[in-house]
């Protein structure tokens, strides 16, 4: 799909939105603030980055996930932070997507971390 310079320029916009830390905004809202209908929005954001827009605001919101449960914030709090109805569902999104529990994940980072310090 070709997609001109202001087409371009609306759905890069998009995806800042959909990276940002303010998940409350719908797909169909992102849609309609870059003045594209809610389907073809998508199937231009998916042709542009090769993922759809939900599966992109997963990406960042996993990897927000990651840094603050790196930085030592409890999966409750990271859960939390990121607008997760649950632990549950928030645990359960991060193994399927990233191969361990939060907390394992927490733990596994922790020791790499307290190892390279100890070795320095």
């Amino acid at each position: 799909m070709r997609l001109d310079d202001d087409t371009r320029l609306r759905i890069s916009r998009a995806r800042a939105v959909l990276e940002g830390e303010d998940d409350a905004a719908s797909i169909a809202d992102v849609a309609r603030r870059a003045g594209i209908s809610p389907y073809h929005f998508i199937r231009v954001f998916e042709a542009a980055f090769g993922v759809t827009p939900h599966r992109y605001r997963t990406g960042a919101r996993l990897e927000r996930a990651r840094r603050l449960l790196a930085g030592g914030a409890s999966v409750t709090r990271v859960c939390m932070e990121l607008g997760f109805s649950s632990v549950g569902s928030f645990s359960a999104m991060f193994a399927r997507h990233l191969g361990e529990s939060p907390s394992r994940y927490q733990r596994r980072v922790r020791a790499g971390a307290f190892r390279n310090f100890r070795e320095a």
